[in-house]
């Protein structure tokens, strides 16, 4: 099986327990969880039997330790996680309001993930790598889109892939030379992965068939819209396909388009058709949100089989 390996901030996540809850005065929280965009990523891959590894940096802290120790029960390689003794493990804080939007405040820069690297541990674990995934939020400092671009260029040398996601949130968009980041990722990109709205961060049309067509246009390979409890679509030059999601319960939402897209991108490795790569992604993504915790929905393949079998059976 090809290698996927992804490169990013890892941290834990900490939420309010009440929707409509405020940071602005004291509240009952939850957590800490395992977190991280590129963490979820690795960690569903690994959990549907990807090999997949991931370059990070965390505290010598708790934790650090509770990261890297879901990461390596779930089977993903954490030999190119760095542990940093002297600095704290990046923290987002999370709350739920009213109209089912979050707020998040965040820890990242200035935390260990910050000090994330191009070194020995992750060279080895690139020159492995078949496969790189690129999340947006992952390029929230110079340094954090150096170590994601190089491995890029690392593995596109060697005949490999890349998917990017771009997993934008208001407080990271803010950075300065963000988009100019998304750009390059962009511009290397064989499967795109964007969320709704996202797909017209990086086109000038005002449909989706517009934006579709322009992104192929520019040498991109497939477009995986993900369309929530709505399912997602397919696109490629020979044409579409979509597929519905699946009824769940929604517990809480975070890490949902992480583990769909560790889905779709490890089927997709495999050369599965699309259907099949978003029948399975659609249901890693539906029993991700049925659990509180960015990490805590994430299913092996035999779960997410049985779940998708069930469904069909009730359909």
């Amino acid at each position: 099986m090809k290698k996927l390996v992804s490169a990013g901030e890892i941290l834990v996540e900490i939420m309010a327990e009440r929707i409509g809850q405020s940071f602005l005065e004291p509240g009952p929280l939850i957590g800490p969880f395992p977190s991280g965009a590129p963490a979820i990523f690795i960690g569903q891959a690994a959990a549907l039997g990807q090999p997949a590894g991931l370059v990070g940096a965390v505290g010598k802290d708790d934790f650090g330790r509770l990261n890297i120790e879901r990461l390596r029960a779930l089977g993903a390689d954490v030999s190119a996680i760095a542990v940093h003794e002297g600095h704290a493990t990046g923290t987002a804080f999370v709350t739920y309001r009213a109209d089912a939007s979050r707020h998040f405040v965040f820890n990242i820069r200035n935390s260990a993930a910050g000090l994330l690297e191009m070194n020995d541990a992750a060279k080895r674990l690139l020159h492995g790598a078949d496969h790189v995934h690129v999340m947006g939020s992952s390029l929230f400092s110079d340094r954090a889109t150096e170590v994601a671009l190089a491995a890029v260029a690392a593995v596109k040398a060697r005949g490999g892939t890349v998917s990017f996601d771009p997993n934008i949130r208001r407080e990271i968009m803010q950075a300065s030379g963000m988009r100019e980041s998304l750009d390059k990722v962009l511009a290397q990109t064989d499967v795109f992965l964007p969320s709704g709205n996202e797909l017209f961060l990086f086109s000038s049309a005002s449909d989706e068939q517009g934006a579709v067509g322009e992104l192929l246009a520019r040498g991109i390979s497939s477009i995986v819209l993900k369309k929530g409890a709505d399912g997602a679509a397919y696109h490629d030059r020979r044409g579409t396909v979509a597929m519905p999601g699946f009824a769940v319960k929604e517990v809480d939402p975070t890490g949902a388009g992480d583990c769909f897209g560790a889905a779709f991108v490890s089927f997709w490795l495999r050369g599965a058709a699309p259907a099949d790569a978003l029948r399975i992604a659609n249901a890693c993504g539906a029993l991700a949100v049925t659990a509180k915790g960015p990490m805590e929905g994430i299913h092996r393949l035999a779960d997410v089989e049985a779940f998708i079998a069930e469904a069909g059976a009730h359909a």
